[in-house]
């Protein structure tokens, strides 16, 4: 900008010229830089001004229009934001296949404290002790009375533990609402469900989280707020499994066992109806892992899917059905069980001398390890290895559980001719029960792959046919003769036909070969046979028979029984009626109850 000067020479020396007063020139030029002034705020105050009006409509208009958006909507109470990512406190209910509750969520309340709003810190935590006699009496006193700002004292409390607490009258004691895990059924199920635990954790809610079962499978499931709080539904039957764990623990102690466990599982569909693994756990109280020794001593290890096993001889009817399938063989195909057999310098015996040669159903019924061993010869390593592949025994069960990964089954290194030979009559292959469960499955259903399933009503899709309906309708009449005239006899239950197998095998050392007095016990059956719905395995670890004069260990005498208690306890929970056999011999008719 150009200033003018107040006293411009040249007009200065102008008016001197004409006689005129020079300093009327400053005066008239300091009045004109005056009023330039004056315009300059006039219009600086007026943009202001205006500037301003516009900011005012603006905000009038926001209120105004969030004033009607507030009155358009439903009134809401107000939040207080938090910091750090949100605690979700939904957890979906776990239910049977019936509707029954077998896990959900009850609302609680946490205790904290805040010592500097305290009283008397010394009396509050003497107080406490007397309330909660598991809190450490000197820690808690020096964390009261020490300089720190908050302390956690209970994350779960009762009605009754609070009101004592607010009894106490100490404004430093501070409650928290939040949900806990609720399992109203105790140890039933134990295993299936697994367990939870607090996970993200504020004064004023908790994030429940699975740590085991389907708790765990299907953690992100229950969780998710997108499910509307629906209800996860598993394919157990309440009653049923409370039937079989009964039956399962009194047979555990009748014959003396380490552990136990069973399983029932539907023919066409692979859902479980009941699951057992014994010895079990509380998973409102869920005990911690075991940190050394052997795994299988915790009552956490799911015996069903994560317990690995030689079989014994519940794969011989695998072996059988394999030749048939192959043609190799048909039922009544004599051969050699001379005992013992020599392979190298391996000797293979059978429990009883059955003298020269024996039938394929005979070897089946009386439970030859020799035949069965012939007849894996007959079969080779590499067609016997893709046939157990195709039932599911060389990867670990797709079961919807956590633990399922770790059954993965034991297979030899190097599949040679005299592991196919053994692992023919169940030793040198380790799978778990559930395993055996499918399989078995899979040939009461007519030779459709089965894939085991904890969840209830979901489509499922046939599965491959791995044997030929007719071969596994011939295994069928060869397992029900083992019931009626072989080695589980005792397992006959009046009304249901059952047909199934008998495994014994030698437990394996975890340092390499094998004990001498501890067996793996095993039956498993179909039933009913004549229209097969259900299969059911029952496995006893290291049982012992002891009413006799000498201790029998033998799956006939030990998982049969027990086995068999089950089926007879359980069949008409399921909606099975008795069926009379008529008499072969007496021409008699069959009658329906």
């Amino acid at each position: 900008m150009i200033r003018t000067p107040l006293r411009p020479l040249a007009r200065i020396l102008s008016a001197r010229e004409r006689g005129e007063n020079p300093d009327a020139i400053e005066r008239e030029n300091i009045r004109l830089r005056g009023e330039a002034a004056r315009d300059r705020t006039r219009l600086r105050a007026e943009g202001r001004l205006l500037v301003m009006g516009v900011l005012f409509l603006m905000a009038f208009v926001t209120v105004g229009a969030r004033m009607g958006v507030l009155a358009a909507v439903d009134p809401q109470e107000p939040q207080l934001a938090e910091s750090g990512p949100a605690i979700l406190t939904q957890r979906a209910d776990i239910l049977d296949r019936s509707g029954r509750v077998l896990a959900t969520n009850l609302v609680t309340h946490s205790l904290y404290a805040q010592p500097q709003m305290m009283v008397d810190p010394a009396r509050v935590a003497q107080e406490l002790i007397e309330i909660f006699p598991d809190l450490d009496g000197k820690r808690l006193s020096a964390d009261l009375t020490g300089k720190r700002k908050f302390l956690w004292i209970k994350k779960k409390i009762s009605p009754e533990q609070m009101q004592a607490v607010h009894d106490i009258g100490d404004p430093g004691l501070l409650f928290g609402p939040r949900e806990m895990r609720l399992y109203p059924n105790g140890h039933l199920a134990a295993h299936i469900l697994g367990g939870a635990r607090f996970d993200k954790e504020g004064v004023s809610s908790a994030e429940v989280v699975g740590v085991a079962g389907v708790e765990k499978a299907f953690d992100t499931w229950l969780r998710d707020p997108a499910n509307d709080g629906a209800p996860l539904t598993l394919s157990i039957d309440l009653t049923v499994q409370a039937a079989v764990e009964e039956v399962l623990a009194g047979g555990m102690k009748l014959m003396n066992a380490k552990g136990a466990t069973a399983i029932l599982m539907e023919v066409g569909t692979g859902e479980i109806v009941a699951m057992a693994s014994l010895p079990d756990f509380d998973p409102n109280d869920r005990p911690a892992p075991l940190t050394k020794g052997d795994a299988s001593d915790s009552p956490l290890f799911n015996r069903a899917v994560q317990g690995v096993y030689e079989l014994g001889s519940t794969f011989k009817i695998f072996a059988v059905a394999q030749a048939l399938e192959l043609g190799l063989v048909n039922p009544a195909t004599m051969i050699a069980t001379q005992s013992p057999m020599i392979y190298g310098k391996f000797r293979i015996r059978d429990f009883h001398n059955y003298g020269a040669q024996l039938s394929v159903t005979d070897i089946i019924v009386k439970s030859s390890n020799i035949g069965t061993a012939r007849i894996a010869q007959m079969i080779g390593a590499d067609r016997q290895r893709a046939f157990l592949g195709t039932l599911g025994f060389l990867e670990p069960t797709p079961v919807e559980l956590v633990e399922a990964p770790t059954g993965r089954p034991l297979i030899p290194a190097k599949w040679s001719e005299i592991s196919a030979m053994t692992i023919g009559y169940g030793h040198g292959l380790s799978a778990s029960p559930l395993h055996l469960a499918s399989a078995y499955a899979t040939v009461a259903n007519g030779g459709r792959k089965v894939a085991p399933t904890l969840l209830h009503g979901q489509p499922h899709a046939p599965g491959a046919q791995v044997i030929n309906p007719d071969v596994a309708a011939e295994a069928l009449k060869m397992m029900r003769l083992v019931v009626t005239r072989g080695t589980a006899s005792f397992g006959e239950v009046q009304g249901y036909q059952v047909a199934g197998k008998t495994g014994t095998a030698d437990k394996t050392k975890p340092t390499g070969g094998y004990y001498k007095d501890k067996v793996i016990a095993t039956f498993a059956a179909v039933f009913p046979v004549n229209a097969p719905k259900y299969v059911m395995v029952l496995t006893l670890d290291e049982p012992v028979e002891t009413s006799g004069s000498e201790p029998r260990r033998t799956a006939g005498w030990t998982a049969v029984p027990v086995g068999a208690e089950v089926i007879r306890r359980t069949a008409p929970l399921l909606g099975l009626r008795p069926e009379m056999e008529a008499a072969e011999d007496m021409g008699l008719t069959l009658v329906r109850n």
